[in-house]
């Protein structure tokens, strides 16, 4: 097999092509096209070259519009081209340069000048080539190291979720129906108004790996108040309501301790803010209105729902009806007018997400057999 570099001549004069595949073929192998159109067909059709020696003045396709489609075609756009040519104004060379062309020469050719020129072009197109394949590999491995950090980062949301969720056996499956509850709420509003500038695809995919975060901070809570049989009373729901504080607290000491920004501050957002209430009703700071975080109204509804529907010590698991009836007359008070309605427009998602993340108290609520 001949692994010589494989080089081909365009031109239309036979005294040339001569001289060129002379001088050339000891060293390489040479192909020779008499026309524009031939050699573009060489180029693109025939295994493609490693250089190619261009004249400019030919009868049908001239030397530099041929230079053009190659260089706008992908199979040959990082090919060498050298302009031989007997024009010999620097416009010339200046046009022949700015189609992409890395070398001018003007003829009468100089044989020496031109082996010099085409091993030097071979040998830098040689290092181009392995440059691009180093970083073709490079950023392979930048996307597998990226793919593995994102696998972290989503196992470290997982775990300490399903911490808190081990500690609070009644919510069962709250933390999965939770968590598309948001991602349904976001795709229904990422075209509304005061909601699309942040509601892309990256910030959606960063709520629905947070949202199970929301109540870590119950890791903070007594047992026995958190597990307590009944209803809490005064001090015992003041302290219940901090679980919130617990949450933040929590989330901002892995992000010391671990030295890790920005894909936790979703999640710190939401565990903070889920119980503020559009009136400034909520806890723990009573914000209000657009005061709260786009990710804690989202979660609020969410939260909300799933409460509604699930059985607790002090009630009863609603029906998906009920649930709904009750949220919408939160609305404006509770919940932010624009989240609520986008609630009741994909109520049916709801109802779908809870059944098929049920617990056995969803299946008898909604009477599913």
């Amino acid at each position: 097999m001949d692994d010589r570099a494989r080089i081909l001549i365009i031109d239309d004069e036979r005294f040339y092509i001569d001289v060129l595949v002379g001088l050339l073929r000891t060293k390489y192998q040479t192909f020779v096209a008499k026309s524009g159109t031939e050699g573009m067909e060489l180029a693109l059709n025939n295994q493609v070259p490693d250089l190619i020696l261009l004249d400019v003045l030919m009868p049908d396709l001239d030397g530099y519009e041929v230079c053009r489609r190659l260089k706008a075609d992908e199979r040959t756009r990082h090919v060498p081209i050298i302009f031989l040519t007997v024009k010999s104004e620097v416009d010339d060379e200046i046009r022949g340069l700015e189609l992409g062309a890395v070398d001018y020469i003007i003829k009468p050719i100089s044989p020496p000048i031109v082996l010099a020129r085409v091993a030097t072009h071979l040998a830098l197109a040689k290092a181009r080539c392995s440059l691009r394949e180093q970083n073709e590999l490079l950023e392979q491995r930048v996307k597998e190291r990226t793919s593995e950090l994102a696998r972290t980062q989503d196992a470290t949301i997982y775990l300490m979720a399903s911490l808190a969720e081990t500690r609070d056996n009644e919510t069962g499956q709250h933390i999965h129906r939770t968590q598309y509850y948001v991602k349904t709420l976001a795709d229904a509003l990422r075209t509304a108004p005061g909601y699309r500038e942040c509601l892309n695809d990256a910030f959606i995919d960063l709520l629905f790996k947070s949202a199970p975060m929301h109540d870590i901070g119950k890791v903070g809570v007594p047992d026995h108040i958190l597990l307590k049989p009944g209803p809490l009373q005064g001090e015992e729901w003041e302290e219940m309501k901090r679980h919130a504080i617990y949450g933040k607290i929590a989330i901002e000491r892995v992000e010391d301790d671990l030295g890790i920004c920005g894909f936790l501050e979703t999640a710190k957002e939401i565990a903070y803010t889920h119980h503020e209430r559009w009136d400034g009703k909520g806890y723990p700071e009573g914000l209000s209105e657009d005061r709260i975080p786009v990710s804690g109204r989202l979660m609020a509804v969410a939260d909300v729902y799933d409460a509604l529907i699930s059985r607790r010590v002090y009630k009863p698991a609603f029906s998906h009806e009920k649930a709904v009836e009750i949220m919408r007359s939160e609305r404006g008070q509770h919940f932010d007018p624009q989240v609520l309605d986008a609630f009741l427009e994909r109520e049916s998602d709801f109802q779908t997400i809870a059944l098929r993340f049920r617990d056995e108290y969803l299946v008898e609520a909604n009477g599913v057999p």
